[in-house]
């Protein structure tokens, strides 16, 4: 089963760093989709099958809490699991976004090894050992 992935960060470079941690770790991914912000993610989201968000908080346009309640109002994207990749990282954020739905939160700079095991955790797959 490969997994399509929206990564959704202001930053390419952050971007780029997420996608080769994905294409390195052994899970079969399908599509690797990008989106700047929480806007251009729902157009993706619109148009595409996505099988998980790695979504940053801080985002100009539409941030990711703004992206995630937007996609908790949609019928079909709220039952797409979430992930939030970001510096901010307090214990009352991350406790507010898993009340919103959100699996997981990896903080920056985070390792190749601890973005796998994410996502193996929330999806259930398994990377080629």
């Amino acid at each position: 089963m490969s997994v399509n992935i929206l990564i959704v960060d202001d930053s390419k470079t952050v971007r780029a760093v997420i996608e080769k941690t994905l294409q390195l770790s052994g899970i079969q991914i399908g599509n690797i989709f990008h989106a700047g912000n929480g806007k251009e993610a729902l157009e993706i989201l619109n148009n595409n099958w996505i099988d998980l968000v790695l979504t940053d908080i801080n985002m100009p346009v539409m941030n990711g809490i703004e992206l995630i309640n937007e996609m908790n109002k949609n019928e079909i994207f709220k039952t797409i699991p979430i992930a939030i990749v970001s510096t901010e990282g307090s214990q009352t954020r991350v406790e507010e976004l898993k009340t919103k739905g959100v699996k997981a939160y990896l903080r920056k700079p985070f390792t190749p090894e601890s973005l796998r095991n994410l996502i193996i955790e929330i999806l259930g797959v398994t990377g080629n050992e």
